[in-house]
């Protein structure tokens, strides 16, 4: 029997042994915590951001504003932003922050940077830059008279509608560590952003062209989403004078990962548009974390639209297409707004109905359900607004039917083509302003 008890006790895990596994155990839990607010914290700094420069309506304001925001998302001392010149090879106007007035009266007389050393070699090659030794790199050409001695940079270039706008520099952290990847990841979600912001700055400033005009350039231009192919189009409503809230925007990811988002203000004013900006500002910025589901961001932006804006009512669909052999996945999340509709290779229509939820700027406590449908090789999705289909004569079923036999009619052209159709031959009656996105899976 004693034996039998020294057996049992010496299968009992040594008490103190298990205080150390407890306290470790407890440990990796406390720095996951951790990790993860300061993930939430540096993501609601990125939207506070956004929502700072998007609030800025003179071109000046929002470039200086660019460059603070971006120090203070990454603790920088140093910050500046270089404009380049129409030939896209030299530096023409130069926004700094963080000088103090002695260093600004040493730099007195020196003329800034026109594109050399260095921050040349962003200009030359447009790709996030982190350097934590500036002397010892190969581009480096020291600095001028007067400059404060800088050891690490990282930079990351602007781009509006496709062309490089400028470049945005920080150096020195204020912790006096070389900035990291969260640092760069951080600033390139707000360089995104920045760039919509400089561009609509830019379209407000030329909105006297007339509201049309306005309306279509503050729509973006698509960008490369290969391996899919993409078209759309914006109709303004029958009558030319109003301003619409109709939006769409498409945004490339890593993995040959695409998002697609498409919405439509309440409102046909200079309000609407407005408000049309600055959600798709604050979305755009919420893309690029690929962690949260379509529901989960819409959710965010909700909430921060709630408390940061007095936005109208907003509709909007968000998707992300991934891959999945032997085709794709669509996820997406309606927020109130007209379902996708799906054109199969075989050239059936159907479209995605699912639980909706709640419009942006109702409740943003409201869950927001997800879904996903597989989508085979060159398949079509197709992503509009109701102006696309609303008639005060026909019930709203009979206008989907209409849409999808017009759908499969025009199927076989050309994607820009085939969106054009769409918006020539839609079944509303013309009283809203339309939006209309596809995106073709590719074939093998």
């Amino acid at each position: 029997m004693a034996g039998e008890k020294g057996g049992k006790e010496s299968r009992l895990p040594h008490l103190p042994d298990l205080h150390v596994r407890l306290r470790t155990e407890l440990g990796r839990i406390d720095d996951e915590l951790r990790s993860l607010l300061d993930a939430m914290d540096r993501l609601q700094g990125l939207l506070d951001a956004v929502v700072a420069i998007s609030r800025e309506v003179e071109l000046p304001a929002v470039l200086q504003r660019i460059v603070t925001t971006a120090m203070d998302l990454v603790g920088a001392r140093y910050g500046a932003l270089g404009v380049l010149d129409e030939s896209g090879e030299r530096v023409e106007q130069f926004i700094t922050a963080g000088l103090s007035e002695q260093e600004r009266a040493d730099l007195a007389g020196t003329d800034f940077p026109r594109g050399l050393g260095v921050l040349g070699h962003l200009i030359r090659h447009p790709e996030p830059l982190r350097v934590d030794g500036i002397s010892a790199h190969p581009s480096s050409v020291g600095f001028p008279p007067g400059h404060p001695h800088l050891r690490t940079l990282l930079g990351v270039a602007i781009s509006v509608r496709g062309e490089i706008y400028g470049d945005l520099y920080l150096s020195e952290r204020l912790d006096e560590q070389p900035f990291d990847v969260h640092d760069e990841n951080v600033v390139v979600a707000l360089a995104s952003a920045a760039a919509i912001a400089i561009e609509n700055v830019r379209l407000f400033e030329r909105v006297r062209h007339g509201a049309e005009q306005f309306q279509r350039l503050l729509l973006p231009t698509l960008p490369d989403l290969r391996p899919f192919t993409a078209a759309a189009v914006y109709r303004p409503a029958a009558e030319p004078s109003r301003l619409g809230g109709d939006w769409y925007d498409a945004v490339p990811l890593p993995e040959n990962v695409v998002a697609v988002v498409i919405g439509d203000v309440v409102g046909h004013d200079l309000h609407a548009a407005a408000a049309m900006a600055s959600t798709r500002n604050m979305l755009r910025a919420l893309l690029f974390d690929r962690g949260n589901p379509p529901g989960a961001i819409l959710a965010q932006l909700d909430r921060t639209l709630q408390a940061i804006t007095h936005n109208p009512v907003t509709t909007t669909t968000l998707a992300r297409i991934e891959p999945e052999a032997p085709g794709w996945r669509l996820h997406w999340s309606t927020a109130g707004h007209v379902p996708p509709l799906l054109i199969t290779p075989e050239r059936g229509a159907e479209y995605l109905f699912a639980e909706p939820g709640l419009p942006l700027g109702v409740d943003p406590e409201q869950p927001r359900p997800d879904h996903s449908h597989f989508l085979p090789q060159d398949a079509t999705v197709v992503f509009f607004t109701d102006g696309l289909i609303e008639h005060p004569d026909h019930p709203i079923d009979e206008s989907l039917n209409e849409l999808a036999e017009l759908a499969t009619g025009y199927a076989a052209l050309p994607l820009q083509e085939f969106v054009q159709a769409l918006a020539d031959h839609h079944p509303s009656d013309g009283h809203d302003d339309m939006a209309v996105l596809a995106l073709r899976t590719p074939q093998t």
